[in-house]
């Protein structure tokens, strides 16, 4: 599904990403771990297109992202973790500009719905200009799902979320997942990403330092778990 292979990004003499190789499987929730300035966020806009590798690759179903921008970008969503929304739509409004832009038949049931579970639908008409961070971030990842794209891109999903929203977050992932999209997540909540996650890797300073299964990098000691081993690697 995503394939990146020997992917690197350098800033003038400085090396952001080094040589990354990794393989996301359809309907797979990968956990991209590593500490700030590791080189995640420079990973996710390349997969994103919003940047240009300096060489490597990244392909989705086969498409080159860099090569074929316009048709990647159709199978591709991307939330950051500042979430943009257009100040002086309404939720409802900015909902349905979305699906237009994609091209979404029959919408306004999928609207409802969705801003109904992410708790919104009391104020679906209010301008965004008044809505919190947390009811940004939710709105975005509404407007993700209503698109429906093969792989979904989080930059720190939660920041942000009440432990309610964090809660159906987890929920909406396993849904997803189960009808096969492939979820990218960049995350500093370890605990989150051992439980949802199939697949993790650890980066630092622009070079993948481990990559599995969560219990084939945890290992045989009960004693530990992800933050741990985590730590271990990163310090």
């Amino acid at each position: 599904m995503l394939k990146i292979e020997n992917l690197t990004k350098k800033f003038g003499n400085f090396t952001a990403v080094d040589s990354v190789n990794l393989d996301i499987k359809e309907g797979e929730v990968f956990g991209f771990l590593g500490p700030n300035g590791a080189g995640k966020t420079t990973t996710v806009k390349i997969i994103s297109g919003i940047l240009k590798p300096t060489s490597g690759s990244v392909s989705i179903d086969g498409i080159d992202v860099i090569n074929n921008p316009i048709e990647s970008k159709k199978m591709i969503s991307y939330i950051p973790d500042e979430p943009f929304v257009y100040p002086y739509l309404t939720a409802r409004e900015f909902l349905r500009f979305i699906a237009e832009v994609y091209k979404i038949e029959n919408y306004n049931d999928k609207i409802d719905e969705l801003l109904s579970f992410f708790g919104l639908l009391d104020y679906a008409d209010l301008l965004l200009s008044s809505y919190s961070h947390g009811m940004k971030q939710k709105l975005l990842i509404a407007s993700v799902v209503l698109r429906n794209p093969k792989v979904m891109l989080f930059d720190e999903p939660t920041v942000g979320l009440d432990p309610l929203s964090v809660k159906k977050f987890k929920e909406l992932i396993k849904r997803l997942t189960l009808a096969g999209t492939s979820v990218f997540m960049c995350t500093h909540i370890l605990e989150m990403a051992e439980k949802i996650c199939d697949q993790v890797a650890v980066i630092n300073k622009g070079k993948i330092i481990a990559s599995g299964k969560v219990k084939d990098i945890i290992g045989h000691d009960k004693d530990k778990n992800l933050e741990d081993v985590f730590l271990e690697l990163t310090s």
